[in-house]
Formats: structure tokens, sequence, C-alpha cells
């Protein structure tokens, strides 16, 4: 099942065959992948997360990537009828992917009990994703993968590189006031609670859609919490991070200190 964004979620939702529904019980995870460029990743991420031990949707958001992405997935999909595949015209930003993501996964007739998301370049490890929804069954919103905790690990970045994104982090972490070590780690679970609550609200469009999830759980007054994982710094294919969504997430977090104030 392809589609373009311009198409209301409902058409998105309406073309799954709910009549094969691949779930037996209670669909325990919706597992959201942006992806852009990522065919030398795709399918070794989705065969590990289809080894795991849970009940999931795999709902993949691809910004049209001119690489063979898609096709990667759409023939996966012959073989697992639990993935979803959504094509957007074009590279539109991480925000978008996770909204319109949270947006899809609402609109299934049956929804899951925990949204997770994760990178697509296999620097977030799928075997964590179970424990992620163990911490989150114990009464948590949102369980942030966390680099910065006991525990934690990053590897393959240069001393200098882990250096500064841990400043950043306390930086942010004090600016904006949020409880959380690892403001930007974009691994995480989400409880369906959240999601609907959040879902009309963010307004993300990039990169700063990992700070605004957090704000808003504050404001909600819903409980967040980290666990810790190992990051690995990706080894295939070419980073999304650009200077331009620094500069962004760096405005973000400006305006939002200034709201505080």
């Amino acid at each position: 099942m392809n589609i373009e964004v311009s198409n209301a979620v409902k058409e998105i939702v309406k073309s799954i065959p709910f009549e094969n529904k691949f779930w037996e019980n209670i669909l325990e995870a919706a597992i959201i992948l942006p992806t852009y460029n990522e065919s030398e990743n795709i399918r070794d991420l989705i065969l590990a997360i289809e080894r795991l031990n849970i009940n999931s949707l795999i709902l993949v958001i691809d910004d049209s990537s001119p690489d063979g992405t898609q096709e990667i997935v759409r023939n996966l999909q012959k073989d697992f009828k639990n993935i979803i595949l959504i094509v957007r015209p074009r590279k539109m930003g991480l925000g978008t992917a996770i909204i319109d993501g949270f947006k899809t996964i609402l609109s299934l007739p049956d929804k899951p009990e925990y949204v997770i998301t994760m990178d697509a370049d296999f620097s977030h490890n799928p075997e964590d994703i179970p424990r992620l929804i163990q911490h989150a069954k114990e009464g948590y919103d949102i369980v942030v993968g966390s680099r910065y905790i006991k525990g934690g690990e990053i590897v393959g970045w240069t001393p200098t590189r882990i250096i500064i994104s841990g400043i950043a982090n306390k930086m942010a972490r004090a600016i904006l006031r949020l409880p959380i070590n690892d403001l930007t780690s974009g691994f995480r679970c989400y409880s369906t609670k959240y999601v609907i609550k959040a879902a009309p609200k963010l307004k993300s469009k990039r990169f700063e859609i990992q700070i605004e999830t957090l704000k808003l759980a504050r404001n909600l007054r819903m409980k967040v919490t980290e666990a810790p994982i190992k990051f690995v710094n990706r080894k295939r294919g070419k980073s999304k991070l650009t200077i331009k969504e620094i500069l962004n997430f760096i405005e973000f977090i400006i305006k939002s200190a200034l709201q505080i104030s």
C-alpha cells in the first residue's frame, strides 16, 4: 500500500486490507520508520524487527527516496503483511513524518498499545524495543532511549562530537526545564494515550520534534522517563542531520525559552 501524503489519512487506512488482519491478539506496538535514501539499511532493519517477539505493525514513511528504498520495502511487503509504506512526494522533514505516522496509526480500526519511533539507519538497535515497551508498561507515556544515563553508550562518534552533544543536551535541559538527559534521542516509546492527545497539537517540521513532544508531555502532565540504549553511529548511508536542521533546532530552543520566561 503506497500513497501520497496529499491524500487524507483516512484514504491511507481505507486501502489497508483489514479483512486479512495480520494481528490476532492486541496489537502491541506500531513502529514508525521515517526514511530517505536508506536502501542500504532498511531491509536488514525490518527483518530484525520482524524477528522480535512482539505483535507489531511497521509503518515506513518514505520521502520519495531516489535510491530504491521504496522498492525494497514493497518486496518485503510480499512476505510480511504487517508493513505499511507511505510515500510522500518530496523530502518533508522528520517532524512531519512522525506526525503523519501518529495520525495514520490513530486512524487504524485497532490501535496499538504503544508507538515506537526510531532511526532507519541501525543507529538504534531493534532489540532494545521490548525493553522500552516494558518501561512504558510501568505507567510512563514517553520512554526515551537515552545515551546519557547510566548504562547508555555511544559508539562510533569522536570524543569531540560526544562532548558537544552532551553539552548541548545539558544546556537544552536547563533552558527548557525538562527532566530528561537525552532530549535529542529519536528512539522512543510513546503510549497511545499520549499520541491521541499530542497528534493534533504537534507542529514541528524537522528535528525539533524531539523537543516539542517532551514539552507537550510536560504541559499535559504526562509521565516521562529514560531507559539506557547503545547508540551506534551509522555505518552505511549518509546522515540526514544538516546545518539547516541544527540551526532550526537552536532557533526552536531559543523560542521555547522565551515562551517559558
